[in-house]
């Protein structure tokens, strides 16, 4: 979204836009590496979870060779990432420094979700974490990769972004809940039950699509910019599930968020372009 924010203004390099990705790709990746080793580890990934298997716990791949696909990962996103700051900053040490230190959050962040002796994901710390680093710093910062400029009204598509990336994680959460529970992961839905987390969820898809309108609104150029809208049936239609529905049946919910919320950034940025 930082980058279709930044196009939109005129400032646009494939380059930055390529390493962006690719650094954004390789994060994903090892975070869904940690995730699936620091479960496995802690005992949450038991009999009773209700998602798919994962590769730990089915026994596909060992704990020492995931630890060893996790420091690959760290690498890649190391060597990518500092390549990204050289291309968009060449040499201002104060822009170097700054991002390096977000990329280095950004890794951290990625392994303790799950790992280690007190995972923060494990005591309902993730919903933050994700607002953070999918809405703020990767919507803010991605945009000041190619205008190198601070733009505060960039914040309000930035929570949109981050906001409805929560709701796919609310909605893992939720289908998880009772494995969770027995395992002792303190999760937004196992501290306020089902029926508070899927109205925590719509609160959450209400306020990331009005944060995106109030957006346009304040920077109305044509009506191509609401493009966006046209997610809010999927999203109702989501809402309604979640609320609806038991958590041990939400897991085809869980794919259409993270689509929803792709077409979303999608069409919010094609929007943007052809206003």
């Amino acid at each position: 979204m930082g980058s279709f924010l930044a196009a939109a203004e005129g400032f646009f390099r494939l380059d930055i836009f390529l390493l962006a990705v690719l650094t954004t790709i390789f994060l994903q990746i090892l975070s869904n590496l940690a995730n699936d080793y620091g479960d496995a580890v802690s005992g949450i990934d038991s009999e009773e979870r209700k998602g798919p298997k994962r590769a730990v716990q089915s026994g596909a791949i060992s704990k020492a060779q995931m630890r060893k696909a996790m420091v690959i990962f760290v690498i890649l996103s190391l060597v990518s990432g500092i390549t990204l700051l050289l291309v968009a900053f060449g040499l201002n040490w104060s822009a170097l420094l700054f991002f390096f230190g977000l990329g280095l959050l950004s890794i951290v962040a990625a392994i303790a979700y799950t790992v280690g002796k007190r995972p923060y994901g494990y005591v309902g710390l993730g919903d933050i974490a994700v607002l953070l680093f999918f809405g703020i710093v990767g919507v803010g910062g991605s945009y000041y990769l190619f205008t190198q400029t601070i733009n505060w009204m960039v914040l309000l598509p930035a929570f949109s972004c981050g906001l409805l990336s929560i709701g796919v994680l609310n909605i893992n959460n939720i289908r998880d809940i009772e494995s969770d529970q027995k395992a002792g992961k303190f999760s937004i839905p196992v501290r306020i039950g089902k029926q508070s987390a899927a109205i925590y969820h719509i609160a959450l898809s209400l306020v990331g699509v009005l944060s995106a309108v109030v957006f346009v609104l304040l920077n109305y150029v044509a009506v191509w910019q609401l493009l966006f809208l046209l997610t809010t049936p999927f999203l109702y239609s989501i809402n309604i599930a979640v609320l609806n529905k038991p958590s041990d049946q939400l897991d085809p919910y869980l794919k259409k968020m993270a689509i929803s919320t792709l077409l979303f950034v999608l069409l919010f940025g094609i929007g943007l372009l052809v206003s």
